[in-house]
């Protein structure tokens, strides 16, 4: 999805959060990774100055008072973690695992295919819905490759097994991973 993202032509406008529009950020990231709620302060304290920044074709990216990207909202209201802070804090979301043959794939941006997921190195959970922001694993690796939403329920992925089951998000080393602090 940011294969080709360059942040001085996509952005368009920057806002200091007002205090009733950080907690409803707050609220909805709760609602949609119940697993930060204990690690909500630390993330994402109550009294922090949070900036949203406004990109034309993708939603919008919540920053904390260093500049560094912590959520991304689409325009159907799904939040993702930034991929580094998945990385701190890897329970924040269901995990799919994929095989060894689609690492290289994923790392180029692409979907994740059904049969990476259903082979003997992939891995999926029981009873995950279509729509559901989901880390991707790598066999045999500890952090997250990949951040994604699945585009069939993991039912209909084995049942199926084929075409694309997670549409990729963001990954490890595309433009979004390099930018470290946004408005510098």
């Amino acid at each position: 999805m940011f294969k080709k993202f360059d942040a001085t032509e996509e952005v368009s406008g920057k806002a200091l959060l007002k205090s009733s529009a950080c907690r409803a950020l707050r609220a909805s990231v709760v609602q949609q990774m119940p697993p930060i709620e204990p690690y909500l302060e630390e993330v994402l304290p109550k009294k922090a100055h949070v900036w949203q920044i406004k990109c034309r074709a993708y939603g919008s990216f919540y920053c904390d008072e260093d500049k560094q990207w912590l959520f991304y909202q689409d325009r159907d209201g799904a939040v993702y973690p930034s991929l580094r802070l998945l990385h701190r804090y890897p329970f924040l979301l269901p995990q799919v695992q994929v095989d060894r043959g689609a690492i290289r794939h994923v790392l180029r941006g692409a979907d994740v295919m059904s049969p990476g997921l259903t082979s003997a190195g992939g891995r999926l959970p029981e009873a995950l819905p279509a729509g559901q922001v989901v880390a991707v694993m790598a066999e045999a690796k500890q952090h997250a490759l990949a951040i994604g939403r699945l585009v069939l329920s993991s039912e209909q992925v084995r049942q199926e097994n084929r075409g694309v089951a997670v549409k990729n998000v963001q990954y490890l080393n595309d433009d979004l991973w390099r930018i470290r602090r946004w408005m510098e």
